[in-house]
């Protein structure tokens, strides 16, 4: 089965859920497996610019779907601005969560902009940290947003 994965076609067997592809066939193993049944939000990648948990995603459903993972966020060498504000807050303890809070973050502010504080605990709060960085998570994240938006206006003006 071939995939779209980080803007690249790959090709996988189309068995089993999309965590198990991208760790075991193609190597990206940036994408964790916590729960493995779609609680913690350790595995979250993009499907089509939305957050979703890869470990309950079946490869067969994915046919014509962008699939981004944490391998495929930063643009070239500079680094999304949801990594370098979570590299500038410290956030990453253990680092296991890591990469499913940070595509979690930029789904959601990619897809809502202008979201208050409020909205941003809300969308974080279904992605567990066992070392609980909750607090430099939602800084991060904040501070990620406000980066995108003087991004979007720079290219505006």
């Amino acid at each position: 089965m071939d995939l779209t994965i980080n803007g690249q076609k790959k090709t996988v067997s189309g068995e089993g859920t999309l965590v198990w592809a991208l760790r075991d066939e193609l190597g990206l193993t940036g994408t964790k497996i916590g729960c493995a049944v779609g609680i913690c939000g350790a595995c979250t990648v993009m499907v089509d610019g939305v957050a979703t948990r890869a470990c309950v995603t079946p490869v067969s459903t994915l046919a014509g779907k962008q699939i981004r993972t944490i391998e495929g966020l930063a643009e070239g060498d500079e680094l999304h601005p949801v990594q370098q504000a979570f590299i500038d807050q410290q956030v990453p303890q253990c680092g296991w969560c890591m990469s499913g809070q940070i595509m979690t973050a930029a789904a959601f502010l990619e897809n809502n902009p202008a979201a208050n504080e409020a909205q941003v605990v809300d969308a974080m709060n279904r992605n567990y940290c066992r070392c609980g960085c909750y607090a430099r998570i939602k800084t991060a994240v904040l501070d990620a947003q406000k980066q995108m938006a003087v991004a979007r206006e720079e290219v505006l003006a």
